[in-house]
This record gives structure tokens, sequence and C-alpha cells, in this order.
């Protein structure tokens, strides 16, 4: 095969069988084998052209055959197939092609102007696959094997581990303050309560009021080597008193007080409860002695469980570390309030936290037993007698108001809710207009609290306001006429809630104890309306409204 003067050159077009690139084959070779024959060169290069461009800009750019203006001609469509025309320098262009001539020997010159490579034709070729459809480019992806990836994966989780753990330090450090929760601020109030303010409680009053002398006076009780109780813990239902108390006691003593709720440490970031416990803990010791005062406190100091959240573990940790932490005769009082007080953790109900326990329920615990005791139950009649002259003192009475008769009348109540009823009875008299509360004000706020309001819209039939009146009625008269039933106080067909009518009875007062005699009253006086209503109007026409009069009947059938 003849050579060049750049050496001997491998046919690209050697790798392929088809027709049209054997041509071009020969076409190639005739052309190499005469590198100064011009017309050879244009032949091959408008050959050349229709299917690879760019190895005709790259062959005329080789600068070491001889080119015509044909050639050129062939060079500037490929520039223009190949997008490359922009980048050429038009005026070298169009001066190469003014000074080229048919058939002449130029090469020498276009070497010098347009050379960039001496790679030969079919190594371009065979460098030129990915830019035809027809000559795709093949990419393969080589894997990094497994000791790269492996890497490149502990690199990934070591720096996982470095920004969790600099988050976790950030809110133990600062609680987070520099991104969006904000540490809360303890102050302390005084309050203006005293046990005067109490009523219905006086045992626990009594009992609490030793924590007022230690409040007043820590070293009388030191100097014989007394320590200081740490925590009192106030468990009851709601309404009882439990805040008010612990208000009182701080009132009394004159000592600050300091009121955080148990749902208030608690927050969507780890943490920030324990946190705050510490804050409230140091803000005390600042103004010691002084009372603490965590309402809800099983919302933290419920008992732990391996699968609980370890937010709530932490916050509970903390409180029984600040509890232990502090020096007992700092004259700081922990004064703790719950609804639930089974719910506490053993850790947190220990002698040595909450030295005394407020407590309602008679059932003791074994952590319950070794702490002393303080009963403060609902109030009896007498201690309802007491709040409701507390609260109606504020407020112009009617001559006819009775509280005794008030008192026999809400057996079960808290001081809250005599508090709501006496509101109540204020915002009738007001709504009628009225200088002063009389008694049928709380008459009707009693109703309206136990029963539900007046349904004054309902549309009642005359022969179901019959059938009403006779069924009360029939309750009436036999707790009328039953030994050991309660006097009746008053009866009405007004539908409250779901009843439309009742039979209201009094009793003497609170009763600690039914004998049986007083059971079978009740019995009888719950079949009184349906007995009534038979007699009446036949047993085909009694009616569903004494359903709910059998079904207490059967409860108290089967707790006999």
């Amino acid at each position: 095969m003849p050579q060049t003067a750049a050496g001997p050159r491998r046919n690209f077009f050697n790798l392929t069988g088809r027709n049209n690139k054997k041509q071009l084959k020969k076409m190639e070779q005739d052309a190499n084998a005469n590198p100064e024959d011009a017309g050879r060169q244009v032949k091959f290069l408008q050959a050349l052209n229709k299917d690879y461009p760019a190895l005709v800009v790259r062959r005329v750019e080789e600068g070491r055959f001889a080119l015509s203006q044909e050639a050129y001609r062939e060079y500037i469509k490929a520039l223009v197939r190949t997008n490359r025309m922009d980048a050429t320098d038009t005026n070298l262009l169009l001066a190469k092609m003014q000074s080229a001539a048919p058939a002449s020997a130029i090469a020498s010159s276009n070497a010098s102007a347009l050379a960039t490579s001496g790679a030969p034709l079919s190594s371009a070729l065979a460098a030129a696959q990915g830019l035809s459809p027809n000559e795709p480019m093949y990419v393969s992806m080589v894997d990094g094997g497994f000791k790269k990836n492996l890497w490149r994966t502990a690199r990934v989780v070591a720096l996982g581990f470095m920004v969790i753990s600099a988050l976790t330090a950030l809110i133990e450090e600062k609680g987070l303050g520099g991104i969006g929760v904000k540490s809360k601020v303890t102050t302390a109030i005084g309050s203006d309560k005293k046990f005067a303010d109490v009523k219905g409680v006086d045992e626990a009053k009594d009992e609490l009021d030793e924590i007022v002398q230690y409040l007043r006076d820590p070293d009388k009780f030191t100097r014989l080597g007394g320590n200081l109780p740490k925590g009192v813990l106030l468990m009851g239902p709601p309404g009882t008193g439990k805040t008010l108390l612990a208000r009182a006691i701080a009132g009394e003593a004159g000592v600050p007080f300091f009121y955080s709720s148990g749902a208030e440490f608690e927050e969507m970031y780890v943490g920030v409860g324990a946190r705050r416990v510490r804050d409230l803990f140091d803000a005390a010791k600042k103004k010691a002695p002084c009372i603490v005062f965590i309402d809800e406190i099983d919302a933290i100091g419920g008992t732990r469980h391996l699968k609980e959240q370890s937010a709530l573990k932490m916050t509970l940790n903390q409180l029984l570390v600040e509890m232990d932490g502090f020096d007992q005769n700092k004259g700081i009082i922990v004064i703790g309030a719950t609804n639930f007080p089974e719910s506490l953790d053993n850790a947190l109900t220990r002698p040595g936290r909450f030295d005394r326990s407020v407590s309602l329920s008679t059932v003791q615990t074994l952590s319950h037993i070794l702490c002393r005791h303080v009963t403060v139950p609902l109030p009896d009649i007498a201690g309802r007698k007491d709040i409701l002259e507390l609260y109606t003192s504020k407020i112009p009475l009617g001559n006819d108001v009775n509280l005794d008769i008030l008192a026999r009348a809400t057996p079960g109540m808290s001081g809250a809710e005599l508090s709501n009823l006496v509101n109540e009875a204020t915002l009738r008299s007001s709504l009628l207009n009225q200088t002063v509360v009389d008694m049928s004000a709380f008459e009707f706020a009693k109703d309206k609290l136990l029963m539900g309001a007046e349904r004054k819209s309902a549309i009642i039939s005359p022969e179901s306001a019959r059938l009403t009146a006779y069924h009360e009625g029939g309750h009436a008269l036999v707790a009328i006429n039953t030994p050991g039933a309660h006097p009746v106080y008053k009866a009405t067909i007004m539908p409250r809630g779901q009843a439309l009518g009742m039979v209201s009875q009094l009793p003497e007062g609170d009763q600690t104890s039914i004998t049986r005699k007083q059971l079978l009253a009740r019995l009888d006086v719950c079949m009184g309306g349906r007995v009534a209503e038979e007699m009446i109007f036949g047993k085909d026409e009694v009616t569903g409204g004494a359903s709910s009069d059998i079904m207490q009947a059967t409860q108290l059938a089967r707790q006999m």
C-alpha cells in the first residue's frame, strides 16, 4: 500500500464489509497514493461528505493534501453540517480559496495555516463514532469497586453522626433557643389567698398549717436536728381546691409562689422538658424560702415503662434529681397536684421527695403508707354551706335564700361546682333585671347544672304532658308514703336535657352508708312512675318513659 510522508496509515474502512465503505476505501487509497492530485482529493471529499462531514473537516485541516477551490467548498459544507462554521476564521478561509488553483500543490501552505493533527484518516474515522446516527457511541459505566463504595458510605455515615451529635449538644446546652424554641422564663408571683378563703377542708388546712410554720420560721424545726419536708402531694378529683390550697399556703407564709403545669414542660424537641425543670428550680433557689407548685404532675411524673418516650423519662429523671439535689433545709417546698395518684411513679411518691400526701383515696399503696396522709374529701353538708356563704357574701341575696337547703340539695358537689352554681344564679338574676339574687335563681341554676337547660321550645302534646304528670306524680306519691325514702322537695314536668320531667328529693344530710330499708325505698320510688301509668292508662298503654327508672332499679337490685 502506498505511503505518505507521515508514514504508513491504517484504513478505517478495513473494519467494514459494506459496499459503500469498500468504495470509500478504494477512493481513500487512491487519494492517499496521490496527495498532490487535487482532482482525486475532491472526488474523495465529495463521497466522504455524504455521511462523514466531520472527517472531511479533519482531512482538510490536516493540510497534507492538495486542495482546490472545489475542495474548500466541500470543506465549507462539512463545517455547516457539523455546526462549526461560527468557530472558523472566514477571512482566512476566503483567502485560501482565492489563492487555491485546480490541481496545484498547495499542501505546504495549507499545513502552516490549518494543520492541527498528524493522525491518518482511518484513525480519524475510527474516532468518529457518535458523530452520526449510523455510528453510535457506546458508553460503559465502570463500578468503583466494593472498597471504594464502602469508604464512600462510611464517610456519609460519619458526617451524619457528627451533625446529629452537634445538634444534640446544642439542645442540651441552649435548649434550642437559637433555632426556634424559646426558653420559658420562670417568675415568682405573690399570693393573696389565705386559709380563710378555703372552705370545706378544715382538717387539710390544719395539717398544712405545719408547712406554713416551716416556711415562716425554719430554725424552729431544725434546732433539734429535724429536717424540713421537701414536698406535699395533693391528690383528688377536679374542683376540690388543690390549687387554692397551694396558693393559700404561700399567702399565709408570705413567700414567693412558682406555678407551673406538667404539660408546660414538654415540647416536640428532646431535652426541652429537662431544661425547663432545671430553670424552674434554679429560679426557686434564688427566691428561697418559696413554694414550687406543679399542677397535673402526672403529665411528667407517670410510671415509667420500657416503651415510653425517652423525653418523658428525661423530664421525670431531672425532677427526681432536683428534689434530691437541693439542700433539704433550703426552705423550698414542692407541691404537686394530680387527679390520678395511682399513675405516679413510685420513685416520685417515696418519702424524701414528697414527704406528705393529701389524698382522697382510702386505699393506700406502700409508698403512701410511709407518708403522712391528710384527707381532703369533697365537702360535706357543713362544708358546702361554708363554701356557699363565702361566695354569696360578695353578691346581694334575697330574703328567701336558704343556704341550708342549697347545701342539702347539692351532695357530691365540689367547691368549684358550688362557685359555678352561685355564678349561674347571679347571671340568671341579672338577665331578669332583678336587684337581688333570690332562691328561684339558685333553683334554676342548680337544675340547669344537674339536669341541663330548659327545653321551652319542645313541642309537647296535651296527652304527653298529662302522661308525664301522672308518671312524675307516681314517683312523688311513693316517695311521700314509703318509709326510708328521702323527703320530696319538688316535682316538675318542664323538659330538661333528655328528661320530660323530674322529682327532686332532699336528703336530711350526707349519707356515708345506706341501709337495706333505704335501698328498698329507692326501688319503690323508681318503679312508682311505671305503676302510675298502669293504674291510670292500663297495662297496654304504658310507655318507654320508665326505661331509665327500670335501669336504675336494676342496678340497685344487683348492688343489694
